[in-house]
């Protein structure tokens, strides 16, 4: 029952955010829209962000829970996503931070020490995912 309230009230969080485009409900919440690993559907997801230069971070915190969260392992088997910020629409591109996660890990727990908490509750190294705009991912490949 527990499940079916929280998954209730995230679904309503992130409709307020996009309907108001960021204006109610928002701060420093994120709407991530990803596409499920198993079922394929479309999500829609309220999450705290941090920034990184033009890349967007999260924590795949789940507010200290032993295991990694749903929309953490959809990103990682569909990493092309669409963030809704401020009223803004953009194309994302999610990887796990991999070896920049320490120093990402200490942007975010400087910015909101209980992340820190979290991962102490949690028995387990939290993983921070980088959201890439599209537009950037682009010029960076056409770097190399």
């Amino acid at each position: 029952m527990g499940m079916f309230f929280f998954r209730l009230f995230t679904g309503i969080h992130a409709k307020i955010i996009k309907l108001s485009r960021g204006r109610v409900l928002a701060g420093s919440t994120l709407v991530l829209t990803h596409t499920g690993a198993k079922s394929g559907k479309v999500r829609d997801t309220p999450l705290m962000y941090f920034h990184d230069g033009d890349d967007y971070l999260l924590a795949a915190s789940a507010g200290g829970a032993p295991n990694n969260p749903g929309w953490y392992h959809n990103l990682m088997a569909n990493p092309e996503a669409v963030i809704h910020v401020k009223g803004e629409a953009i194309d994302v591109t999610a990887r796990d931070a991999g070896e920049d996660r320490d120093r990402l890990w200490k942007v975010i727990t400087e910015t909101e020490p209980r992340f820190a908490t979290y991962e102490a509750s949690a028995d387990r190294i939290i993983p921070v995912v980088v959201l890439e705009p599209v537009s950037y991912t682009h010029l960076r490949a056409h770097e190399t």
